[in-house]
């Protein structure tokens, strides 16, 4: 009686470490992908982040000198993060929450006046430009 279970054991057994090295095997393929997964977006976080850093402390102008000129009208009433908006809709710059940010970090005030502004200026130069009292005057 005892030689029957002793095969059935024998397979129990088999199969528990089968059932072992397939969980491992699992476990690890998960890790793996989860940490493959943390590096992409880790990646991909910091390369944006750079990026985003880079355009508002050094954001060159649209096109090479001599550019094109455009003609910018506000009104005074508008928001730092219109005129931004505003800026990036005429192709005067690329980013209008850098511009916002870079905006803030120089001071700038919105001015009443009708400017002109070249896509060959950086975006500095765009907001001393900007913030130069106009009294109705265009700038140029």
């Amino acid at each position: 009686m005892g030689l029957p279970d002793e095969p059935r054991n024998h397979m129990s057994k088999i199969t528990k470490e089968i059932n072992k090295i397939s969980i491992a095997v699992i476990s690890i393929s998960g890790r793996l992908v989860f940490y493959a997964l943390v590096a992409v977006l880790l990646f991909t976080g910091v390369r944006r982040g750079y990026e985003f850093g880079h355009s508002i402390f050094y954001s060159p102008g649209m096109e090479e000198a001599p550019g094109t000129d455009k003609t910018v009208t506000l009104k005074g009433d508008e928001s730092v993060s219109d005129v931004g908006k505003l800026l990036e809709k005429a192709g005067l710059i690329r980013d209008d929450l850098a511009f916002s940010i870079q905006a803030q970090c120089y001071g700038y005030e919105v001015q009443k006046g009708t400017f002109t502004l070249n896509t060959s200026l950086s975006s500095k130069e765009i907001i001393g430009r900007l913030g130069e009292k106009t009294d109705g005057e265009e700038e140029s």
